[in-house]
């Protein structure tokens, strides 16, 4: 299998603070691949160093095989990789229709348009001219990932997509990912809710302290086990 994002010895954080601590990971195409871990043990520094916002001090981000210093948002979308944000970051003032035409800007090549999203997400197609920031919690979240997916990217990452959702809102979420992932797109999915984790990865690392402390195969990690290394 090919590596899609691989971490290698990687130190990285704000300032002079580090927050990851030597960390080894990676994501191979068509794979399902979880990060969890409670609030406050780096997951998210994860995704920031491979785009820009923390700092690389040492180690090597790659991606298909090439070593990455800074993907940032847009040259990440346009190598393959699309983020989906804590928060969803829903542009204001701007109409579903405008926020999910946002994620083309790109124009990299690929299955992915407005239509194949509107058949997705079918209350996107419903609510199109209306302002992104009016959706609910569980709307804009599928408004998130829809703008992601119209890159066409090779390798999604998700980065708490259940938080804020009701339970049922994250039962369909997981049945979108595993959707998405048998079409083809890598998912890596950061998150604290082992629900969805058991649903959608197929593989995982946890972190604890800015450090890997267990990683393997979903089908072989007991539900006692996966939950001393979540939350909820």
């Amino acid at each position: 299998m090919s590596e899609l994002l691989g971490f290698r010895a990687v130190e990285a954080g704000y300032g002079e603070a580090r927050v990851l601590h030597g960390i080894d990971l990676a994501v191979g195409e068509n794979e399902r691949v979880a990060i969890l871990g409670r609030n406050g043990v780096g997951k998210s520094t994860v995704v920031n160093t491979f785009l820009g916002v923390a700092r690389l001090r040492a180690g090597e981000v790659r991606f298909r095989g090439a070593p990455q210093r800074s993907l940032q948002h847009f040259t990440a979308a346009r190598a393959g990789v699309a983020v989906v944000l804590q928060g969803r970051h829903i542009i204001p003032n701007l109409t579903v229709r405008e926020n999910l035409l946002l994620g083309a800007a790109v124009r990299r090549p690929g299955a992915w348009n407005l239509e194949g999203v509107f058949e997705l997400f079918p209350v996107l197609r419903e609510r199109a001219d209306t302002p992104g920031t009016a959706l609910s919690g569980g709307q804009q979240q599928m408004l998130a990932i829809g703008r992601a997916l119209m890159a066409n990217p090779a390798l999604l990452v998700l980065d708490e997509p259940s938080e804020g959702l009701a339970p049922v809102i994250v039962d369909e979420l997981a049945v979108v990912l595993r959707r998405l992932a048998d079409g083809g797109t890598g998912l890596l999915l950061i998150e604290q809710n082992f629900g969805l984790v058991r649903r959608v990865a197929e593989r995982y690392y946890a972190l604890s302290k800015g450090q890997i402390v267990d990683q393997g195969r979903l089908a072989d990690l007991s539900l006692a086990k996966l939950k001393e290394h979540v939350a909820v």
